[in-house]
């Protein structure tokens, strides 16, 4: 029996049905049309290259860091082949008219998509996300290469080097992190040259009660702390060893009550202060171990949280670095920078990236589950190349007539 090419109604466009496989279920269309409309950048008239198209184009790009602007917009419609005569080919826009496209769309559509979904999203039943009734997250920050171009060092700056100035300029920024499912939320950057304090301030709202939240010393002072407090989530920070925190109540797991001030004279007058239970503790055997460490937490009860366990808990805390290596080497690629050489383009594409390692950290959540296992057991590496590989298969765009994109 002959094979009857199966075709769309005449008159269909390449671009008005998309759908992405994992991308499309982590970022629904009709999410996408709503934040498009909301910032007023959904497309007023047709074109080859919506802006509902562009959305799920910039997230793409974050998986096909090694190809050109071209190939990742042909890697997103060569899923279309199976719909057309095997004689007929499909043409991709030039890189120009992607640039163009992009630019239509900027970056605040993108970011807002990022902000409405990208959120924790380990269930009771996620094994390594939980301490006792807490979501464990973490804190911290790291820095991406950038395009140099003189926009992108106008715009964010470099770090020094010992011969100068470093080869690229660079973005910094800080996020929050679930450590049992490596997803990254709440995420701020900025220029180089922004402390990661600075852009703690707008990622700390994230948090919410019933979250445990480590971080590092650097975040620690009074006014970061109650700002994190405010949240209703708790907290497990480490400070510095010459912190003073007197010890007004000691409890028998070793870990005792203090008080942090907003001030020297607030400390005077022990006004303002703010109760904080403290825990201080070696790692004996361990190479390359600090002589104490010194943990501040808001949980005030031990027998909520004994001493032992927080201590143990708080090293789970490089589960962000982790993370973080993943976004910078295994989904980037190591010594790749992100490819936009316009401001705006790159925070667009750096939104895009980080909504790419969202929908692929939900693929292993979902596999882990299935698998009854701890997400940490899968590799981010396969993961990524099976998401590579498979995605053009999942593309489902119908064709124009011409099957042709201008």
């Amino acid at each position: 029996m002959a094979r009857t090419v199966a075709r769309l109604p005449a008159g269909s466009r390449i671009t008005d049905h998309i759908s992405l496989g994992v991308i499309a279920k982590t970022f629904p269309l009709s999410k996408v049309h709503s934040v498009l409309v909301a910032t007023g950048t959904a497309s007023v008239r047709q074109r080859n290259l919506p802006s509902h198209v562009m959305v799920y184009y910039v997230i793409a790009m974050a998986l096909y860091m090694h190809s050109s602007c071209r190939e990742v917009l042909r890697c997103l419609l060569e899923g279309v082949q199976w719909l057309l005569d095997p004689s007929a080919t499909i043409k991709v826009t030039g890189k120009s008219g992607i640039s163009q496209a992009r630019t239509r769309l900027g970056w605040e559509p993108v970011r807002r998509l990022h902000d409405e979904l990208v959120k924790p999203i380990a269930v009771r039943s996620t094994r390594g996300a939980w301490y006792r009734h807490w979501r464990l997250v973490s804190l911290d920050g790291s820095t991406l290469d950038i395009a140099d171009d003189p926009a992108n060092d106008e715009a964010f700056g470099r770090p020094g080097s010992s011969r100068g100035r470093s080869a690229f300029p660079q973005i910094r920024f800080v996020a929050l992190v679930e450590n049992g499912t490596h997803v990254l939320f709440g995420t701020q950057m900025a220029r180089y040259d922004t402390g990661e304090n600075t852009l703690a301030k707008g990622v700390l709202p994230s948090l919410q009660p019933g979250m445990l939240c480590l971080a590092d010393r650097q975040f620690f002072c009074f006014s970061m702390w109650n700002l994190a407090r405010q949240t209703g989530a708790d907290l497990l920070w480490r400070v510095k060893t010459n912190a003073r925190l007197p010890r007004e109540t000691e409890f028998p797991d070793g870990s005792y009550l203090s008080h942090i001030y907003p001030s020297e004279k607030d400390r005077r007058h022990k006004t303002n202060g703010v109760q904080v239970r403290v825990i201080e503790y070696c790692l004996e055997g361990v190479a390359g171990a600090e002589p104490i460490y010194r943990l501040v937490t808001t949980i005030l009860d031990p027998d909520q949280a004994p001493a032992e366990e927080l201590a143990a808990l708080y090293h789970e805390r490089w589960e962000i670095e982790t993370a973080l290596a993943e976004l910078k080497t295994h989904l980037r690629g190591a010594k790749i920078v992100l490819r936009s050489k316009t401001p705006d383009l790159v925070r667009q594409e750096f939104y895009g990236f980080i909504m790419a390692h969202f929908a692929i950290r939900g693929l292993m959540h979902e596999a882990a589950l299935q698998a009854d296992k701890d997400p940490d057991e899968l590799s981010f590496l396969h993961t990524v190349r099976v998401v590579r590989r498979k995605l053009p298969r999942f593309a489902a765009i119908p064709p124009s007539a011409e099957a042709y994109i201008s």
